[in-house]
């Protein structure tokens, strides 16, 4: 028990920039679920319109994910 203590009091070890990472991978993954849930909402309403508002599904769904791509990248830039 001891030495759980002591190495506990040692402080935080390792790569805190992975854990930063997975909290800030939850604003993309959002993101995109409500891009894809709107397509689908409006898909549903008017059918007709799915190859106009698909166009607007890929390009927000690349743009939200070029969001969680710098957050990979950043880390390494600014360390």
């Amino acid at each position: 028990m001891g030495d759980a203590l002591q190495a506990a009091s040692g402080g935080v070890t390792g790569s805190v920039g992975s854990v930063g990472y997975g909290l800030a991978a939850i604003g993309p993954a959002i993101g995109i679920g409500l891009i894809f849930a709107a397509y689908i909402n409006s898909t549903a309403r008017q059918p007709e319109s799915a190859g106009l508002t698909r166009t607007y599904l890929f390009l927000g769904f690349a743009l939200v994910e070029a969001l969680a791509l710098i957050g990979v990248v950043g880390p390494f830039v600014f360390k």
